[in-house]
C-alpha cells in the first residue's frame, strides 16, 4: 500500500474513533452487517432461471438445497439430514430435516418435486434444464423436450419428509450437484400465489436458508439481506445481514472500500500492484474461463480457418499478465485447472496439456489467407459484445488491438452493454462475437463440455460437430459412463476436437484479487457453483 493510502486509512480511523462512530476498542459484534461489492447487477433471483455467478451467490444465501457446501467446497447435508443409495447407485432416498420457510410453512419433499418439475418444464424455458440430465435424473431429457409428462421425471415425494430420486444411470457427482442453485426447493403454494412476480421483491420470494431478502428490485444497484431467524441453523449464523452494492467502476469500488462503505471488494489491473502488500489483500481461486464466442450463423464465421485465425492472433499472456494482473492465467483451453482429477489422480489439464490454440501469429495469418481465399473477400468487420465492467472492457480493447494489428483486414467493433443485455442478445442469436465466461457447476469436465454439444441450451455459437456429439453422449449417457479410463480419454479428445475448430476462442482462466476488511472473517471463496458463501462469515 502506498504511503498516502496508509496515511489516509489512519486519518479516517482516527476521525471515526474521535467522533464516536467507531469504538476505541473493537470487539466481536453479533448481528453485524457485511457490505459487499459486486460489479454487475443480479440478473434474477429465480433459482430455476438464474444462469450467472452473481445471481447464484445471492440465491445461495437465501435458499438451501438438499446439500450445501463446506468451506472447502465439499457437499455436506443441507435440507437433507441423511440419505441412502441403492446397491446399483440409481435410487437415492433422502430424509429431510425439520426446516421451515420464512413464512413458517414446512420445507417438504414436494417442494423439491415441484421445483425440479418446473425446471424441466418446457414452458419454463430454463436454460439450466439440462442440469437434470447431467445429474442423470430419470426421463429428464424426455420431460424437458415435452415428450413425457412432468410426473414421469424421476423425483417423488414418498411423504412430507422423504424424497426419492431415481437416476437413469449412476452419476458419480450427483450428490455434489444437489448443492447447486437450479435444484433448490420451491414452495408450490407460495409460487402459485405470486405467479410471474416470483423472486422480484422481498415479499415475492421465500427463504429457507441463512438470510431473507430485505430490500430488492430487478436490476437494483443496491439491495439488502437480513438474517433469517427461522433458518434451522440460525444459531450458527453470526451476521445480521448483507448489503450489496453494484459498483462497475473499479476506482470507485476501491474508494468505497477505503471509506468503509464496503467490506469486500474485487480488484483489477493496476490496483493489484498497488494493494498486494496490504495485509487485507488476498488472491482467491476461481474456476471461470473467459473466451470469445463466435456465432457460426454469421457470414464468414462458419469458416473454421477464419475462426482459427482469430483465435490464434492474440497473446493470452499479455491479457492475463499486463491487462488483468489479478492472478488470472492465460488459457488456450476450456476445461479449467483444478476442476477434476482423472482415474490416475492427475488434474485434467496436466493430462490434456495446453491444446491446439496456443498463440501463434504466423499460423493465424496462414489460416487467414485460407479463409480469404475460401470466402472470396479480403476484409471482415465483426462486432464484439462486451459487458460494461472495467475488466471486461479492458480485455476487449486488448483483443481488438491485437487482432487488428496481426490480421490486417479485420476490423473489430466493440459494443458495450449491461451483462444481462449481453446474455439475452447471445441467447437470441443477435450477435457476431461476444466476450463470455463459463464457470463450472460441478467437478467433472462435462460441466464445460456440455456447452459445446449441438443441442445445448448454451451453444449460442451454433457450432456443431458429429464426432464431438458422439463422444459427449458416450461419456454422459453412453457406454463409457462406467469405464473411467476410457471416459477420461474421450473427454480429452472431445475438448481437442472443439478447440481444433475454434468453436470458442479461450482467453484466460479467472483469478480473483480481493480486499477483505481484517474484521471480516469466514468468507468462503468457491471455484465451483457459486462465487462466495457468507453463511459462516463474522464481523468484529
Amino acid at each position: 500500500m502506498s504511503a498516502f493510502l496508509r496515511y489516509f486509512k489512519k486519518v479516517m480511523v482516527a476521525v471515526l474513533v474521535f467522533t464516536g462512530i467507531l469504538p476505541a476498542t473493537i470487539q466481536a459484534e453479533e448481528g453485524a452487517v457485511v457490505n459487499v461489492h459486486i460489479d454487475v447487477e443480479v440478473a434474477t433471483l429465480d433459482h430455476n432461471i438464474a444462469t450467472d455467478g452473481t445471481s447464484f451467490e445471492v440465491i445461495g444465501s437465501l435458499i438451501q438445497g438438499l446439500m450445501t457446501l463446506d468451506p472447502d467446497g465439499n457437499a455436506i447435508p443441507g435440507i437433507a439430514e441423511s440419505y441412502e443409495v441403492s446397491e446399483d447407485g440409481t435410487v437415492y432416498t433422502f430424509k429431510l430435516r425439520e426446516a421451515v420457510w420464512s413464512n413458517d410453512a414446512p420445507v417438504t419433499a414436494n417442494d423439491f418435486v415441484f421445483s425440479w418439475q418446473r425446471l424441466a418444464n418446457p414452458d419454463t424455458a430454463s436454460e439450466y434444464s439440462f442440469i437434470l440430465e447431467a445429474a442423470g435424473v430419470l426421463n429428464a431429457s424426455e420431460v424437458a423436450s415435452g415428450d413425457k409428462a412432468l410426473e414421469e421425471l424421476g423425483v417423488k415425494a414418498l411423504d412430507d419428509k422423504t424424497l426419492e430420486v431415481t437416476l437413469a444411470r449412476p452419476v458419480a457427482f450427483f450428490i455434489d450437484l444437489l448443492a447447486f442453485s437450479p435444484l433448490y426447493p420451491l414452495n408450490e403454494e407460495f409460487y402459485n400465489s405470486v405467479g410471474d412476480q416470483y423472486a422480484t421483491a422481498p415479499d415475492k420470494i421465500l427463504s429457507n436458508g441463512a438470510f431473507v431478502l430485505a430490500s430488492y428490485e430487478p436490476a437494483a444497484s443496491a439491495f439488502e439481506l437480513k438474517k433469517n431467524d427461522k433458518y434451522y441453523d440460525a444459531d450458527n449464523v453470526h451476521l445480521g445481514g448483507l448489503k450489496y452494492q453494484v459498483i462497475k467502476d473499479s476506482q470507485q469500488a476501491v474508494l468505497a472500500y477505503q471509506t468503509g462503505q464496503v467490506d469486500v471488494v474485487s480488484l483489477t489491473g493496476e490496483q493489484v500492484e498497488l494493494f498486494k502488500a496490504d495485509p487485507e489483500f488476498k488472491t482467491v481461486p476461481a474456476g471461470y474461463v473467459w473466451f470469445v464466442s463466435p456465432n457460426n450463423e454469421v457470414a464468414g464465421l462458419e469458416n473454421a480457418d477464419l475462426r482459427l485465425a482469430l483465435a490464434l492472433a492474440f497473446d493470452r499472456e499479455v491479457i492475463a499478465n499486463n491487462v488483468l494482473k489479478d492472478g488470472s492465467n492465460a488459457a488456450s483451453y476450456f476445461i479449467p485447472t483444478d476442476l477434476a482429477n482423472g482415474p490416475d489422480g492427475k488434474d485434467f489439464r496436466e493430462t490434456a496439456g495446453d491444446g491446439p490454440l496456443v498463440t501463434d501469429v504466423a499460423k493465424a495469418q496462414e489460416h487467414f489467407e485460407k479463409a480469404k481465399e475460401a470466402l472470396g473477400q479480403d476484409t471482415f468487420t465483426y462486432s464484439l459484445l462486451v459487458e460494461d465492467t472495467e475488466s471486461a472492457i479492458n480485455v476487449a480493447q486488448s483483443l481488438e488491438a491485437q487482432i487488428e494489428a496481426n490480421l490486417p483486414g479485420v476490423d473489430i467493433v466493440l459494443e458495450q452493454m449491461p451483462k444481462k443485455t449481453r446474455l439475452q442478445r447471445m441467447q437470441d442469436g443477435d450477435f457476431e462475437l461476444a466476450l463470455h465466461r463459463w464457470g463450472p457447476d460441478y467437478r467433472d469436465p462435462t460441466t464445460n463440455l456440455q456447452l459445446l454439444e449441438t443441442n445445448s441450451n448454451y451453444n449460442t455459437m451454433n457450432w456443431s460437430n458429429a464426432d464431438f456429439d458422439a463422444l459427449y453422449e458416450a461419456v454422459t449417457v453412453g457406454d463409457l459412463v462406467d469405464k473411467p479410463e476410457e471416459r477420461w480419454a474421450a473427454m480429452i479428445e472431445a475438448e481437442n476436437i472443439a478447440l481444433s475448430e475454434a468453436a470458442i476462442f479461450p482467453i484466460y482462466q479467472k483469478g480473483s484479487a480481493v480486499l477483505v476488511k481484517s474484521n471480516v472473517k469466514g468468507v468462503d471463496f468457491m471455484t465451483v457453483g457459486t462465487n462466495r458463501i457468507f453463511v459462516r462469515a463474522t464481523k468484529d
